[in-house]
Order: C-alpha cells, then structure tokens, then sequence
C-alpha cells in the first residue's frame, strides 16, 4: 500500500481529457449489448451508480476504443451532490477516467460556520479486465473479472482546518477487485466488489483519521450490485457499498460521540437504454448518517439521477 501512496497524482482538467479522448471513437457500428456495459458511477467508473463493475466501459468491444462522458446529481435530505467525468475503453481491456465531484456540505457547513461550503474531489481512475468475460462466458460460471485504481484529491476549502485536527489527508487512493457475472438467459446481472480504502465517505471527508490513535490502515469493503434486465433497453436492481468508519473513531477521541459516524451506502435503480449511446439512471439512495453531530442524526435518504452518452 506504501507505493500506492506514494505515486503522484496528475489530474487532467476535463475539458481537455475529453477532446482528448474523443479523437480515439469506437469504429465499430455494434459494439455492446445495451446496458451489459454498466452505467457510469459517482466515481466515474463503468458499473453502477456507486459501484465500480468488472465491464470497461464505452460502447468499444475488442480492438476498438470507444469514449463515455456522464453527468450525475444526487439530492438527500440535507446535502447534495453533482459529479461529471469522462471515460475511455480500449481494447475492451483497459479503462481511464476523469472524475469530479461537487458535494454542497449544506447544513453541516452552516454548522460549522461555513455557509456555503461545497467539497470538490477530482478522481482519476484506471482498470484492467484481467479473466472471463460477461457475455461470452454467460452460459458458465466464470464472472468477468477486473482490477482497478482510483487516485483521489480533495480540494483546498475551509474544512481543511477541521480534517488535520482529526488526522485525515485530502489526498488518497483506492484499490479494488471486481467480479461480474452476467446470467443472460435469465437476464440477471450480479457484481461483487472488494476496496481496499481509506476515505472517509468516499473521499468527501479525506482520508483516514489519526487522532486518538484511531487505526489508519487501509481496510477492505464489500460492495455488491444485483441487475435484472426487463428486456433489452430497462434494468432494475439495487446496490450495497460499505463504509470505512475512521472518522467516528476519531470524533470520539475529540468528545463528539458519535458525532461523525458513516454508515454503509444503498441504493434501488432503474436504468434505461434508448439507444445504445444513450442511458440514464434513475434511484432511491439511502448514504445513512453524513456528520450526524449537525443534521440531528438523521439519515440522508433522497434521489439520484444519472445521464450517459457512449459511443
């Protein structure tokens, strides 16, 4: 984990990663089955809305590089969030994404005396499809299988104060493994996730927490998604992502109790297809208590909305 840390983080600004990678299109006038490719998620990686998949996204199948772009807003009870990015597959093999993410901090930045206060996070991303594949290996057990890295910045704002008191950085990185098995016949997708991470609400709050002797190890998380595919063009399905609680840990050692505790991420989705360069995302999320010390405790339950193009 100490090389992982150790490389730099060179974030390319969006605009031009996309004229960047749109001079690369798929050629291919196929490509994918409609919706087999995932949606793009908060992250920026191909899969669900909050989980990374196995599938490299793009409408690019082998020897082609294909493009996505994706625009998400999500509203809860007392926060919102905007993310934007592009991604690139190559090859139906490798994928790189840009990711940025805008979390209006709402009534906790009131609380803190910051009204106003908005979370910016840039994500750069990269996966490997190392085993199987989703549609061609449907009629067997073998899942489709992908490693992958999200490098992490959070930017400069007037929470960096409050994040060294706890310990956490604004830098970091996330290492996972995903496995997607797609059951074609039945129409039932299924994705299992491992992270490696250390970010605290992934990421919006930094990473790790030091004070109080709080572990600041990386731990493994679990995520899970489960899709059934309707026909061809509409999916539904949920999804589960746990949550390091290094924070909580944290805010005790400062006397805030249980003041700064997160809770593992849900969501319930529809996904729609029109055409195969086009989907979006629709969903009830349930992010559990985001600094509970100023919302009362209460859990951040609201709606999610998610457009792509792909080619």
């Amino acid at each position: 984990m100490p090389i992982v840390n150790a490389l730099p983080l060179r974030l390319i600004p969006l605009a031009a990663a996309a004229a960047l990678l749109c001079t690369s299109p798929a050629h291919a006038d196929t490509g994918k089955l409609l919706l087999t490719g995932g949606v793009s998620s908060v992250e920026g990686a191909a899969g669900g809305g909050i989980s990374p998949w196995a599938v490299i996204g793009s409408q690019a199948t082998e020897g082609e590089v294909g493009v996505s772009a994706y625009a998400s807003r999500a509203n809860t009870r007392d926060y919102s969030l905007n993310a934007y990015g592009v991604a690139v597959g190559i090859h139906d093999r490798v994928e790189l994404s840009v990711g940025r993410q805008d979390f209006n901090t709402g009534i906790t930045g009131t609380g803190l005396g910051l009204p106003g206060l908005h979370l910016k996070q840039d994500i750069v991303g990269a996966k490997l499809h190392v085993a199987g594949d989703a549609v061609l290996d449907s009629d067997s057990l073998m899942p489709q299988i992908a490693v992958g890295v999200q490098f992490k910045r959070l930017q400069s704002s007037g929470l960096d104060g409050t994040l060294s008191a706890l310990g956490a950085k604004r830098n970091g990185a996330d290492v996972y493994v995903s496995a997607t098995k797609l059951f074609l016949a039945q129409g039932i997708l299924v994705n299992g996730t491992l992270r490696a991470t250390k970010a605290n609400q992934g990421g919006l709050l930094g990473f790790g927490a030091t004070l109080g002797g709080t572990d600041n190890g990386y731990e493994l998380q679990p995520e899970i998604s489960v899709a059934y595919l309707i026909n061809s063009q509409l999916a539904v399905g949920f999804e589960y992502r746990a949550m390091p609680n290094k924070l909580q840990r944290a805010g005790q050692a400062a006397g805030l109790g249980d003041g700064l505790r997160a809770d593992d991420w849900k969501d319930i989705f529809i996904a729609y297809a029109p055409s195969k360069n086009v989907s979006i995302t629709a969903a009830y999320v349930d992010l559990g208590r985001i600094v509970p010390a100023t919302t009362s405790g209460r859990k951040q339950t609201g709606v999610y909305l998610s457009a792509q193009i792909a080619f």
